[in-house]
């Protein structure tokens, strides 16, 4: 019952957050400033990530190839499927989980604990528009940061691919541009719009509601990062039935 209440609270607070909304003027610098911590604070770290994710795929697709009968050109076109349709939105949705969520969990608690935002409601101002419309707003550009990811995945498994002596690179080339479905890359987008809005909003809530002191915002934080991630998951399958199935 505590989960189906929670889940209540929270459309209440999705609902909440469009009311009243803060001031263009004021709004704006606040979206810039969660471009700038959600978004391009992460590049690094997601690219990190998407360039080794891709080399990893095309090496153990190609040490799994034992067969001289199967083509060369399927490490290329299993590194180009498994980073675009799952390793660049759902894995890098995971891992900004950790990092956006957290932060975000912790810096609404925080405002909760230091009573920050009883102050913002005070002087008449909806705290939710305040403090959670920007980021679900910053987060809409999270589909350029995983085409980025895409075409990093993509250059690492080359790399790998190529220069680990597993693949020439003219195979590696003609097995991504075998049978590419461009579908594939709007089903990619469309669900990591969805994972952005889970990523901004899921954490707020965490923060928002939270109860208690400095200790239960580390607490907050961790529950977060475990919810954000099992309603990714959970989203990641509607989706893949509903787009692909």
């Amino acid at each position: 019952m505590k989960q189906i209440a929670a889940i209540g609270k929270y459309w209440i607070m999705v609902w909440e957050l469009f009311k009243k909304p803060t001031k263009w003027s004021v709004m704006r610098n606040l979206i810039l400033k969660e471009i700038d911590e959600l978004i391009y604070g992460s590049m690094g770290i997601i690219v990190f990530i998407s360039f080794f994710i891709g080399g990893v795929v095309a090496i153990q697709t190609a040490l799994n190839i034992t067969n001289p009968l199967i083509p060369k050109y399927l490490v290329g076109f299993a590194t180009r499927q498994s980073v675009i349709l799952e390793f660049a939105p759902t894995f890098t949705s995971i891992i900004m989980a950790g990092k956006v969520g957290s932060y975000i969990t912790s810096s609404i608690g925080t405002m909760r604990v230091t009573e920050q935002i009883d102050a913002l409601e005070v002087m008449g101002v909806n705290s939710l528009n305040y403090l959670v419309f920007p980021k679900i707003i910053a987060m809409l550009m999270y589909p350029f940061v995983i085409a980025i990811a895409m075409n990093v995945g993509i250059l690492g498994g080359w790399i790998a691919g190529v220069f680990g002596g597993f693949s020439s690179s003219a195979d590696f080339i003609n097995g991504i541009q075998l049978d590419f479905i461009p579908y594939h890359v709007f089903y990619a987008f469309m669900k990591t719009l969805a994972f952005a809005f889970i990523i901004a909003t899921v954490p707020s809530f965490h923060g928002y509601y939270m109860k208690g002191g400095a200790l239960e915002v580390g607490k907050a934080s961790t529950t977060s990062f475990v919810w954000t991630s099992v309603v990714i998951i959970i989203t990641n399958y509607t989706l893949t039935q509903l787009m692909l199935g």
